[in-house]
C-alpha cells in the first residue's frame, strides 16, 4: 500500500496535501483498493463550506457507494472536473491526477491534527 510520507491522513481514508496555504484532498490508496473499480465520483460544489467530518461527496464503485468526508474545515475553491469523465483516476493515480478538491482551510493549523504516514499505516494495518 502506498502511503506518501509528505501527506496527512484522516481516519476516514482521505489524504491532505498542503499547497501554498491551501489543501488538496483525495482518497488514499487503501480506500481506492477497498472500493474496487470506481465508476462515478460526486465532487463537492465550488464555494461549498464544510466542517471537519461533513459529507462533501461520494464515490461509487462496482462494489459499493462510499461518502467523502471533509478532513479539514474550509471552503471548496476548486474541484477535479476530470473525475466526471474519468472516475477511474481515483484507482490509477489516487495521489496525483485522482485528487478530488482544493480547499481554502478556515484554520490551516488544523492539518497538524491529522494522522501522519506512520499513524495512518498503523490504522490500516491493524
Amino acid at each position: 500500500m502506498n502511503v506518501p510520507e509528505e501527506l496527512r491522513y484522516s481516519s476516514d481514508h482521505e489524504w491532505v496535501r498542503v499547497e501554498d496555504g491551501r489543501v488538496r484532498i483525495g482518497i488514499t490508496d487503501y480506500a481506492q483498493d477497498a472500493l474496487g473499480d470506481v465508476v462515478f465520483v460526486q465532487v463537492p460544489e465550488v464555494g461549498a463550506a464544510a466542517s471537519v467530518g461533513d459529507t462533501v461527496g461520494e464515490v461509487e464503485s462496482t462494489k459499493s457507494v462510499s461518502e467523502l468526508y471533509a478532513p479539514v474545515a474550509g471552503t471548496v475553491i476548486e474541484v477535479n472536473a476530470d473525475l466526471e469523465s474519468n472516475p477511474e483516476l481515483l484507482n490509477s493515480d489516487p495521489y496525483g491526477a485522482g485528487w478530488i478538491a482544493l480547499v481554502e482551510p478556515s484554520d490551516a493549523s488544523s492539518v497538524g491534527s491529522l494522522l501522519d504516514a506512520d499513524a495512518y499505516r498503523s490504522l490500516t494495518e491493524g
